[in-house]
């Protein structure tokens, strides 16, 4: 769904008193997404936003538009929960100077805390056109530009948060870092691991995943397509690199000894790289390092 025809949708909705939303998407590339017309009763403010799993519109802080029917405004903040205290917030380097809502608009009835990143007026005379003030309609690539910048600023926030251990979008990612164990198993043949090594079976069983061996289990353990050599894969999980790094070693050697391959390779999947990861993969060529990304980026449906 194209972002113009989303937001017509919507406020169409809107200003028609529904409350159903299950014609809207669920998602918008590796975010959830979620609509409010209200519950039991139209909202005064109906709202669309963005955020990640740890999240919930209750519980966090997201981009959002918000639907300010009595003025004819529709704003694209920086939205924050009024119900729960998330425990982090946008970073002052992204709001920057941005006026709140209250600012912008003479009393709003809710979320006047947010920060505005757009306003739009709308006008619903003959169809719905959005405008910038000056009476003009704003194209669908100019509502998508504003819709990917604020969005690439969540992302670089959420960067920024995951500088702290303790906040709740670090543990986000170790949450994602558990179940990406899963996810490369089970498209193994589609990722770059598949092209060039071998999961392992024994009597038609996996082996690979959670590999046994006499000092603990490897995430993954595989074989190159050519060589043969093994090669030790182990995710970056809530742990310091020097942890991950000793680890991955005491696993290729235990390979080394016990599967008689002295050639054993061992690759690092992360979600950060760090100094630390550079300077030890500097020493230890053997050992290689993978980022993995969350990817924020807007596309049609079906492209």
């Amino acid at each position: 769904m194209e972002t113009a025809t989303l937001l017509k949708s919507f406020i169409s909705d809107s200003n028609a008193g529904s409350l159903k939303t299950s014609q809207y998407p669920k998602e918008l590339k590796g975010l959830k997404m979620k609509v409010s017309f209200g519950m039991g009763a139209a909202a005064r403010v109906p709202w669309i936003s963005f955020f990640t799993p740890e999240m919930s519109t209750s519980n966090g802080y997201y981009p959002v538009y918000l639907y300010f029917k009595t003025e004819n405004k529709l704003v694209l903040a920086f939205g924050v929960s009024e119900t729960n205290d998330f425990g982090k917030s946008w970073d002052e380097q992204i709001i920057g100077s941005a006026p709140t809502i209250s600012e912008v608009i003479t009393k709003p009835p809710r979320y006047g805390d947010s920060w505005v990143f757009r306003t739009y007026d709308v006008d619903t005379r003959q169809g719905i056109k959005l405008s910038t003030g000056d009476g003009a309609s704003l194209s669908n690539e100019q509502l998508d530009d504003d819709l990917n910048r604020i969005l690439e600023l969540f992302a670089k926030n959420l960067d920024v948060s995951l500088e702290d251990k303790s906040s709740p979008i670090s543990a986000g990612l170790f949450y994602m870092e558990k179940q990406l164990e899963d996810f490369i198993i089970s498209n193994w043949d589609n990722t770059d691991f598949g092209k060039a090594y071998d999961l392992l079976y024994e009597e038609g069983v996996l082996v690979s995943q959670q590999y046994r061996t006499g000092i603990g289990p490897i995430d993954i353990l595989a074989r190159e397509k050519n060589g043969g050599n093994y090669v030790v894969i182990e995710l970056k999980r809530n742990q310091t690199s020097d942890d991950t790094v000793g680890q991955v070693m005491r696993y290729m050697g235990w390979i080394s000894e016990n599967l008689g391959d002295p050639g054993v390779k061992g690759i690092i999947v992360a979600g950060k790289y760090d100094t630390k990861l550079q300077y030890a993969q500097k020493m230890m060529p053997s050992i290689d390092v993978h980022l993995y990304e969350v990817d924020f980026r807007l596309r049609p449906h079906g492209d």
